[in-house]
């Protein structure tokens, strides 16, 4: 079997396979399917576009079924490598209409605004993460029905009793790199079995592309381990960190001397929409926003440098040097990226 996994198609064809990627209907969940194409394609504006049984993912009715994907972005496949790829997609109605749960079509829409064009948004997400024991869903490494011992010995911790699944997090960090996205790195995270990896800086829409498709191969590498991937923002109650996807922004103002302004300005407009972002931060994050354990109060909106307990955290770098970034700590580990950047966005400049 493994012979015939890792069969090298470029010897005998040039013939490739691509792999089409979309959101399902939760919003939350990823779908994807194969074909076959005659030759290798570097352009997404050359790959046929594709359909689906849009009624088996909850995303059109029995009667009218068919769902159509349009290729967005590409990236390098490190499962079956060569030159066959990843397509990220989005979904449309026959008549070329997105469906509701095509979140990237409107943040495309923000980010060609001219306005934001010229203001170059770079976006860093860190995506947290926990591993799950298959079958009794209860997090890699503890003991089943059990719970470990308290936190403060597993962040960025070394060692069989303190780091869960390290072999799945070096496989994922290795394969978004051959991908092509811009992971910037990995570490352990407070509560044992948790983990976070961060891509960016990216730009504009590439930011949801990258981190919708590094969560695919964690979620393909998980499956081959027999582990499972939970991205609920609070998966164990009580004395535990939750997950997030701290989304860090900047835009070429920000950046530039002086920029500190700017970004006090943005963090203004963003206390003004506190309820607005809550509601599109993902789902289950009242469970996790609890003004505890690194988060600030769903209800309250709060800012500071430093402040790992704000909504909006500011580092010391940036206010001292005048410029640089802010972190948006609100967004939960199941937020849609293309949501979320683009709504910082819209917010921040237009």
């Amino acid at each position: 079997m493994t012979d015939l996994l890792n069969l090298d198609l470029s010897k005998n064809t040039e013939k490739i396979i691509a792999e089409y990627i979309w959101v399902g209907g939760s919003g939350m969940d990823l779908r994807s399917k194969a074909r076959t194409l005659s030759g290798p394609v570097s352009d997404p504006s050359k790959l046929p576009k594709w359909n689906y049984d849009g009624s088996s993912t909850g995303q059109a009715p029995g009667e009218d079924s068919e769902v159509i994907l349009y290729p967005q972005a590409i990236f390098k496949d490190p499962f079956r490598r060569g030159n066959n790829i990843l397509v990220m997609c989005d979904c449309y109605t026959p008549a070329g209409e997105p469906i509701p749960t095509n979140k990237r079509y409107a943040a495309a829409k923000i980010f060609s605004n001219p306005i934001v064009a010229r203001e170059e948004t770079w976006f860093g997400i860190e995506q947290e993460y926990t591993l799950l024991q298959k079958d009794v869903n209860w997090p890699l490494g503890w003991p089943i029905g059990g719970f470990p011992g308290p936190q403060g010995p597993y962040y960025c911790a070394i060692g069989a009793e303190k780091a869960f699944g390290r072999d799945i997090v070096d496989a994922h960090y290795k394969a978004c790199i051959y991908a092509g996205i811009n992971i910037s790195g990995i570490n352990g995270e407070v509560m044992p079995g948790q983990w976070e990896f961060q891509v960016g800086p990216s730009v504009g829409i590439s930011a949801g592309d990258e981190v919708w498709v590094a969560r695919y191969i964690l979620e393909r590498i998980t499956e081959i381990s027999g582990v499972v991937l939970s991205l609920d923002p609070k998966p164990i109650p009580g004395d535990w960190n939750g997950a997030g996807a701290h989304t860090n922004f900047s835009t070429k103002t920000m950046r530039a001397p002086g920029g500190y302004e700017e970004i006090k300005k943005a963090i203004e407009k963003l206390s003004k929409k506190h309820k607005e972002h809550i509601e599109a931060y993902g789902e289950g994050n009242d469970r996790r926003l609890t003004g505890h354990h690194e988060t600030a109060d769903i209800n309250t909106f709060k800012s500071g440098v430093a402040d790992r307990g704000a909504s909006i955290r500011v580092g010391r770098d940036t206010e001292k040097d005048g410029k640089g970034y802010f972190e948006d700590r609100r967004p939960s580990s199941n937020m849609d990226p293309y949501v979320v950047s683009s709504m910082i966005t819209a917010t921040s400049l237009l």
